[in-house]
C-alpha cells in the first residue's frame, strides 16, 4: 500500500502553486473561524496548519485541501462556550473526535456515514448557515457577541442594533460587498476574503481607528497541552466529540465526492476518516480549531494545479510561516472585516438549491429539512440531528412497510390476488377454499412483520395453508418469528402448513432460529405446484 495516498513527483509545480493559492485562501478563513469559535484568531490558524498538513498527508483524497470549516466552527464555538472555565476539556474534545474519526476509518465506517439522509444534512447545513449569520451580527455592528447561546443573542438584536458603531457598519458592509460582488475573474487572481481582508485593514489603520480589531496575537509555534478530563462531564465530552467527528467525516467526505467529480480520481473514503482524525487530534493538543475537508479551497488547489497531496502540506507550510511572523501585522485586523466575510460564509453555506424546490418536493422530506434547520438553530445541534434521524428512519420503514405488504398475496381456491399458472388454477378450483396460497415477494423486514401475522390468517374451511417465498431474496428475525406465529396458528387450527422455494439466506435464518422445526422435513418444498399437490392429497 502506498504510504501516502496519490503520491507522485511529476506534478511539484502544479502542487506547488496549488498548496500556495490555497494557503492564501484559507487564511482570511482560519482567523475568521478562530475568532468565531471563541478560542482566537491563532487557533484557528493552527487548525489550518495542522489539520491541513496531516489530512494530507495521511488521508484518502490526494487534492484535498482541510482545515477549519463553517460548520466545525459552530459545533466549536458551543463546546468553547460549554466549557468555558476549563478551556483545556474544549481542545480535548477536539483530540477525542479526532480518535472517533480514526475509529470510523479502522471500521469502515466510511460508506456507512454517506447514508445520512439529504434532508438532514440539508436542513442541518442550513441551521448552520443562520447560525453563523446570527453570531457575525453584534461584530458587525461594532460590538462583542453577547455571551450565551443563538437565542440569547437573537433576543439581544434590539439593543445591538439601537447601539451601532457607524464606521465598524460601513467597513463590515465593504467586507461583504467585496466577498459578495467581486467578478470571478478577479478572485481567480487574488480570492476575495484576501481582498477583504486588506482593504479593510488599511481602511481602518489609516483612517478608522475607533473600529474594534482583533488587538495582540501569540506568534511562535504553540506548546502541546496534555487532554484532561472531568468526568462530571463525561457525557457532554464524549457528545460533543461525537458530533464534531461525525460533522467532520460528512463534511470531509462530501468535498471528497467534490474532488473526484472535478480531477475524475476515487478517493478512500475509510483512509480519508483516518486522516481527518489524525489532523483534529493533532489539532487538539496544540490548541487549534477542528477542521474537514474545506470544498472551496480544494476547488481553488485543483484550478491551481494540485493534484496530490503535496498540495495539502504545501498550503499547511505556507500557512505556518505566515503565522510565524503573522502577529503584529494581523492584529490589526478589524473584527466586523471577519464578520462581512463570514456572513458571505454562511450565506454560502445555506442550501438554497433544495429551498427553492421545497414547494415541490415531498412533503414529509420539506418537514424533516425545516423541523432540523430549526432545531439546530434554537435547540440543539446533537438534538437536531439525532430527530431528524429518527423521523427519517421512521417515515423510511412506513414507506418499506406499504410496499412490503402490496407485496404478499394470498388466493383462496381460485380467487385471489396470486398470479396462477393453469395447473394450479385448475387444482384449487377443484379443492375450493379448502386450500390458502400465501406469495410473498422480494425483501421482507420487520416493517412487514405485523402485516404477515394478519394475511395469514385462516377462514373458515381452510385445511392447508402454502407460504411460498420462492421470491423472498432476505428476511430478518421479526418476519422469521412472524412466519413461525403464523405457522404455529395453522397448525393450531387444526390445517397443514408448507414453505416452499426457501432461498439459502432465508432458510439459513429460518434454520438458526427453530422455525423450521415447526415442519415436518416433507412440508418444506422447492416448487409451488409440488406444495400444491401434498396439501391436496391430505384432504
Amino acid at each position: 500500500m502506498q504510504l501516502i495516498n496519490g503520491f507522485r513527483r511529476d506534478n511539484l509545480r502544479g502542487d506547488f502553486f496549488g498548496g500556495v493559492t490555497a494557503a492564501v485562501v484559507a487564511l482570511p478563513l482560519a482567523l475568521a473561524f478562530g475568532v468565531a469559535s471563541g478560542a482566537g484568531p491563532i487557533a484557528g490558524l493552527y487548525g489550518a496548519i495542522l489539520v491541513g498538513f496531516f489530512a494530507a498527508l495521511f488521508g484518502g483524497t490526494p487534492s484535498q485541501v482541510s482545515g477549519p470549516t463553517g460548520p466545525m466552527t459552530v459545533v466549536m464555538a458551543t463546546v468553547v462556550m460549554q466549557f468555558a472555565d476549563e478551556p483545556a476539556i474544549a481542545f480535548t474534545v477536539v483530540v477525542l473526535a479526532g480518535l472517533f474519526q480514526i475509529l470510523f476509518g479502522v471500521c469502515r465506517l466510511g460508506s456507512l456515514i454517506s447514508l445520512v439522509p439529504f434532508t438532514v444534512v440539508s436542513g442541518f447545513m442550513s441551521g448552520i448557515g443562520v447560525i453563523i449569520i446570527i453570531l457575525q451580527i453584534s461584530p458587525l455592528f461594532g460590538h462583542e457577541a453577547p455571551s450565551g447561546g443563538v437565542v440569547e443573542i437573537v433576543l439581544a438584536l434590539p439593543a445591538t442594533l439601537s447601539k451601532m458603531e457607524p464606521h465598524a457598519l460601513a467597513v463590515g458592509l465593504l467586507s461583504l460587498a467585496i466577498v459578495t460582488l467581486t467578478p470571478a475573474r478577479v478572485t481567480r487572481i487574488i480570492p476575495s476574503p484576501l481582498i477583504a481582508l486588506i482593504v479593510g485593514t488599511l481602511l481602518v489603520w489609516n483612517m478608522l481607528p475607533d473600529v474594534p480589531i482583533l488587538g495582540a496575537i501569540p506568534s511562535g509555534f504553540p506548546e502541546p497541552h496534555m487532554p484532561a478530563l472531568d468526568f462530571a462531564h463525561i457525557v457532554d465530552i464524549v457528545g460533543a466529540a461525537l458530533v464534531l467527528a461525525l460533522l467532520g467525516a460528512i463534511d470531509s467526505l462530501l468535498t471528497s465526492v467534490v474532488a473526484d467529480t472535478i480531477t475524475g480520481t476515487l478517493h478512500k473514503s475509510n483512509r480519508e476518516l483516518i486522516g481527518q482524525g489524525i489532523g483534529n487530534a493533532i489539532a487538539g493538543l496544540f490548541g487549534g480549531i477542528p477542521g474537514a475537508g474545506a470544498t472551496m479551497r480544494t476547488v481553488v488547489n485543483v484550478r491551481a494545479g494540485g493534484a496530490t497531496p503535496i498540495s495539502g502540506m504545501v498550503h499547511a507550510a505556507v500557512l505556518l510561516a505566515i503565522a510565524l511572523g503573522l502577529g503584529p501585522v494581523a492584529s490589526h485586523i478589524p473584527h466586523a472585516v471577519l464578520a462581512g466575510i463570514l456572513i458571505k460564509v454562511g450565506i454560502d453555506i445555506i442550501d438554497w438549491g433544495y429551498l427553492k424546490r421545497a414547494s415541490r418536493a415531498p412533503r414529509p422530506g420539506v418537514m424533516i429539512m425545516f423541523l432540523v434547520l430549526g432545531l439546530t438553530v434554537f435547540v440543539d445541534l446533537i438534538i437536531a440531528v439525532t430527530v431528524g434521524l429518527i423521523m427519517s428512519s421512521m417515515l423510511f420503514v412506513l414507506r418499506m412497510q406499504k410496499l412490503q405488504l402490496a407485496n404478499i398475496r394470498t388466493a383462496t381456491g381460485a380467487r385471489g390476488e396470486v398470479p396462477l399458472r393453469e395447473e394450479e388454477v385448475a387444482l384449487l378450483a377443484e379443492y375450493g377454499d379448502q386450500i390458502m396460497l400465501c406469495q410473498f415477494e422480494g425483501p421482507m423486514s420487520f416493517a412487514a412483520a405485523k402485516g404477515i401475522t394478519q394475511r395469514v390468517s385462516l377462514h373458515s374451511g381452510v385445511t392447508a395453508v402454502v407460504l411460498d417465498l420462492s421470491n423472498v431474496t432476505l428476511i430478518d428475525t421479526s418476519v422469521a418469528f412472524a412466519l413461525a406465529d403464523a405457522i404455529g396458528r395453522v397448525g393450531r387450527g387444526g390445517a397443514k402448513a408448507y414453505l416452499v422455494g426457501l432461498r439459502a439466506p432465508v432458510r439459513k435464518i429460518l434454520n438458526s432460529l427453530g422455525v423450521l422445526d415447526l415442519l415436518p422435513e416433507s412440508h418444506v418444498v422447492p416448487e409451488r405446484m409440488q406444495a400444491l399437490r401434498m396439501a391436496a392429497a391430505s384432504e
